[in-house]
């Protein structure tokens, strides 16, 4: 008795898996992302008990997010779900090859060289990044962005690789909000300031660690919801040509998981009285450096560095936080004024109780 024959060419059985690929549920996608994402990359991390319990979908999005600390409220608080522990982190940034996981989101644009598109079930916007292939010598399209670590000969650990890709800011999306309380032009790099479209590194876990440091302080009664960028993504040209100021050699601003911040709620561009003992100093910022210490209590996968600086310009003291994925605390200027002249009442206290000043930590 001859019994039929089934065949199947290569060709079916490459439709049938990029099909099983293609199709799962909105949630095993971000699932999948998730477990594409190498040490290091931009995914954030997702919890059940810290995502919101209800959000509205969609929202208006403000056109300024430079204002009063009450406007700012106002305008951020539409309650849309986020991404990340904190829930409120709005975008996504994959490379080109990671499009395939997020291909089931419902409504998702995911479009070349860095367009956004905005899912119609949620607040994010997903970019693509320019790989960091396309970079020639210290420039991409125009752009300067100098040499990494990595290209030098200098990596130190995995945490000083080459950074995967560049986002493209542009006139017309630099306004585009990442977190609840950020935009994109906040952690563009200083220099270049006429030259377009610019080009920023920026993780999604730094995103989330701000939101859950603005979070713990609005609930420990510290008004944090005016938290500023003093300084996010540096190039690694700009980082070298600011070393004078004290930016580390290899400062993780250029890796995109730090940022200097200070907290201004009178909307003046300078740090805050936080503890309401009538002046501004280093009490205040230390305020940032607890709250970040129970962040990091809660979530051991934010853990990184904290630096406070006393005393810095115009913004006044500021703390710097990132994700490195190790600890690391470090103190500068507690004792010294902007003349650099050391009081002989503070030499005294120097004295006693001594802060070593680190200032290849940023």
């Amino acid at each position: 008795m001859n019994y039929p024959r089934f065949r199947f060419s290569t060709a079916v059985i490459a439709i049938l898996a990029i099909a099983a690929v293609v199709l799962p549920t909105r949630g095993s996608a971000l699932q999948l992302y998730a477990r594409a994402g190498r040490p290091g990359s931009n995914a954030v991390a997702n919890r059940a008990d810290s995502l919101p319990v209800a959000a509205s979908a969609g929202g208006a999005v403000a056109t300024d997010s430079v204002g009063s600390p009450a406007s700012r409220k106002d305008v951020f608080s539409s309650g849309e779900k986020g991404s990340g522990l904190s829930g409120k982190v709005f975008a996504r940034f994959v490379m080109p090859e990671d499009w395939i996981s997020l291909a089931s989101l419902p409504g998702a644009s995911v479009s070349n060289a860095s367009i956004q598109g905005t899912p119609t079930t949620s607040a994010e916007t997903v970019f693509t990044m320019r790989s960091f292939g396309q970079k020639v010598r210290a420039w991409l399209n125009g752009y300067r962005l100098g040499y990494w670590p990595e290209e030098k000969g200098r990596l130190r650990s995995e945490a000083y690789k080459n950074p995967d890709g560049f986002i493209e800011v542009t006139a017309d999306n630099e306004d585009t909000r990442v977190s609840e309380h950020f935009r994109l032009r906040d952690f563009v790099s200083h220099d270049q300031k006429e030259v377009w479209p610019k080009y920023v590194v920026l993780r999604e876990p730094l995103l989330d660690k701000l939101e859950l440091v603005i979070a713990d302080l609005n609930d420990h009664g510290v008004n944090a919801e005016g938290m500023r960028i003093r300084s996010g993504f540096r190039t690694p040209a700009h980082n070298f040509a600011v070393r004078g100021e004290g930016s580390a050699r290899d400062s993780r601003h250029q890796f995109g998981d730090a940022a200097d911040v200070f907290i201004d709620q009178e909307g003046n561009g300078k740090m805050s009285d936080l503890n309401g003992d009538g002046k501004v100093n280093f009490a205040d910022v230390k305020m940032i450096l607890d709250a970040v210490e129970r962040v990091e209590a809660r979530y051991p996968e934010l853990v990184g560095g904290t630096g406070l600086y006393a005393y810095s310009g115009r913004s006044g003291p500021f703390a710097h936080i990132d994700v490195r994925g190790t600890r690391a605390r470090w103190v500068r200027g507690v004792y010294k004024g902007r003349s650099r002249r050391v009081t002989k009442a503070h030499k005294a206290t120097a004295k006693a109780t001594p802060v070593k000043k680190v200032a290849s930590k940023s």
